[in-house]
């Protein structure tokens, strides 16, 4: 089998192991906090702060793990950490069955998020391998099987919760997930990318950062991850509650679906279309105007008036918000040397993760205190802050080229 053949086998099998991942773990979401209310011990303004404290616990040990992971990839093989963190994230969710109270279940989340880099691990696994110059069109069409199980995740939780309880749940997910393990041991084949000249086959800590540092449009891409996250995770805890607004309480498990579900689709849709544009006309150019696009679509979502509105404004938003992500991991397979690759991108997925617990924290104090719009109109201005910051790096940046080449 030739590199080609192989690269396409992976990222067929990659594809459908994170399907797996991502769904299991937006199973779990629908149903956490009834979990934590079905200890019985708390009371119900208990049962939100723990809720929130519980989810975001994961993303807190994720964050600080990510580059440790990305770097034992670089130097180990990343199938060799996909099967690790994907086994010890089965046996965490099995566990999660098994909790009697709030502190075991806290615990365990907190334990879970050591092996919650897998998506991330598996972009670097298949960026590695991938030409630069379609690393757009791959990671996109990669991300499309995350994204595919966050739009059926929540359902089959839903689904699974209300028929075979809580524990059998967790028991399926877990299943699920080591499905994902066994697809990865089993499926694919890491193969050596040759180095290039002038490279090395291993690089510290301290020249993976000094890399970054000297880069001024990869610093700013990593620093965005955490902002960019942080907008969008803002909206997530009080989507639901906004919903409510619109339309009353009649029926708003099912509209609340449609409302996050409405993004997700938006972003299957144009994900792949794109990445291929970034391979095209280039990954920060794309990545400038979307998340342009981003900050201006959230500002209407503030002036609606009903959910269906709202669904149309999240279906705009995710086709803008789609391509964020398979842009980011491909300019930095182009920006990044292949052996310190996925330590550059641990330190990516740990920013995003910090996004993922700050953003839902500021939502829910700027829902609290200024109502549901401000959300919204927060959101809008720190992505277009994003926006201004990563195009004025692009400029500088085209300027200095421009003055290298003069000289």
């Amino acid at each position: 089998m030739t590199d080609e053949q192989l690269a396409k086998r992976n990222l067929f099998i990659m594809w459908f192991a994170n399907f797996f991942i991502s769904a299991s773990l937006s199973m779990i979401m629908p149903f956490l906090s009834l979990y934590i209310s079905s200890f019985g011990t708390l009371s119900e303004r208990e049962v939100q702060s723990w809720s929130g404290i519980i989810f975001g616990v994961t993303f807190v040990t994720a964050f600080i793990c990510s580059p440790f992971w990305g770097k034992l990839g670089d130097r180990y093989g990343r199938k060799l950490i996909l099967i690790i963190t994907s086994f010890g994230m089965g046996i965490s969710i099995l566990l999660l069955g098994f909790t009697e109270n709030v502190w075991q279940l806290f615990m365990l989340r907190l334990f879970m998020g050591i092996f919650t880099g897998f998506i991330g691990i598996s972009q670097a696994f298949i960026s590695t391998q991938t030409p630069s110059h379609i690393a757009g069109r791959v990671l996109g069409t990669l991300q499309t099987g995350s994204i595919t199980g966050m739009l059926f995740g929540p359902l089959l939780g839903g689904i699974l919760a209300d028929s075979i309880g809580f524990h059998g749940t967790f028991f399926l997910v877990s299943l699920s997930v080591f499905t994902s393990a066994l697809l990865v041991t089993c499926g694919t084949k890491e193969y050596l990318v040759k180095i290039q000249k002038g490279e090395k086959s291993h690089y510290t800590s301290k020249e993976v950062l000094a890399h970054i540092l000297r880069d001024p449009i990869l610093l700013v891409v990593l620093i965005l991850s955490s902002l960019i996250q942080i907008a969008n995770f803002s909206v997530q805890p009080i989507l639901s509650l906004y919903v409510q607004e619109l339309h009353g309480p009649e029926n708003i498990a099912f509209y609340s679906g449609i409302a996050f579900s409405a993004a997700g689709l938006g972003n299957l849709l144009m994900t792949r279309t794109w990445g291929k544009l970034g391979d095209r006309i280039g990954y920060v150019k794309i990545l400038i105007g979307l998340i342009f696009a981003a900050g201006i679509v959230y500002i209407p979502g503030a002036l609606v008036n009903s959910v269906w509105e709202l669904a149309v404004i999240r279906l705009f938003l995710g086709m803008a918000i789609g391509g964020i992500i398979p842009l980011r991991v491909a300019y930095i397979r182009q920006a990044a040397p292949i052996s310190m690759q996925g330590e550059v991108l641990g330190y990516n997925n740990s920013l995003r993760f910090l996004g993922n617990f700050i953003g839902p924290i500021m939502g829910g104090i700027m829902a609290g205190y200024f109502g549901f719009s401000a959300v919204f109109y927060m959101t809008s201005a720190l992505l277009i802050i994003c926006g201004v910051t990563l195009l004025t790096a692009h400029i500088k940046n085209g300027r200095s080229s421009t003055r290298a080449h003069s000289i």
